[in-house]
């Protein structure tokens, strides 16, 4: 009888640690990252001083938190909660965008559609290096004042 309870117990442990593993797994972009200014690029600029960008797993999905110090040294607070399934969600902060849409695409992907009173303002998409210690971010579209934007913000993991 006790070599089964024994049994019983290891294979429940062994479950629990797999079952751990498997929810840490996927969406290597969950962290804190930091802008590197010099290895990005920014058309039609200016470039910003500084962001942070924060994912961080809620009951309510990834919550992104981002703070940014704009060139002219203004500071910006922009956060949304999405389960990553190209719904779009309120996204407060962000003068480009009143929504957006992120998808999944896999573990190191997603892509967002920004948008802005229903109309799309920006294509956006997110990669995470092989190694998780860098995330690209693409953009393309029109910023608030009309212009064409073409932004690879580059962020290192903090």
């Amino acid at each position: 009888m006790r070599k089964n309870v024994f049994k019983v117990s290891l294979a429940a442990c062994g479950a629990l640690v797999l079952l751990t593993a498997v929810g840490m797994a996927g969406d290597n972009w969950v962290g804190i990252w930091k802008l590197d200014v010099g290895k990005s690029k920014f058309s039609p600029g200016p470039r910003p001083r500084g962001e942070t960008l924060k994912f961080v797993v809620t009951k309510e999905g990834t919550q992104l938190i981002s703070d940014t110090i704009d060139a002219e040294g203004k500071t910006l607070h922009g956060t949304y909660a999405s389960h990553f399934d190209g719904k779009d969600v309120p996204w407060t902060g962000n003068p480009e965008a009143d929504t957006a849409s992120p998808k999944k695409i896999d573990d190191n992907n997603y892509e967002n559609t920004w948008k802005k009173d229903g109309k799309v303002t920006m294509t956006v998409k997110v990669t995470v290096s092989a190694d998780g210690k860098t995330l690209n971010v693409t953009q393309s579209g029109t910023n608030a004042k009309g212009q064409a934007v073409n932004n690879v913000a580059v962020f290192t993991r903090q």
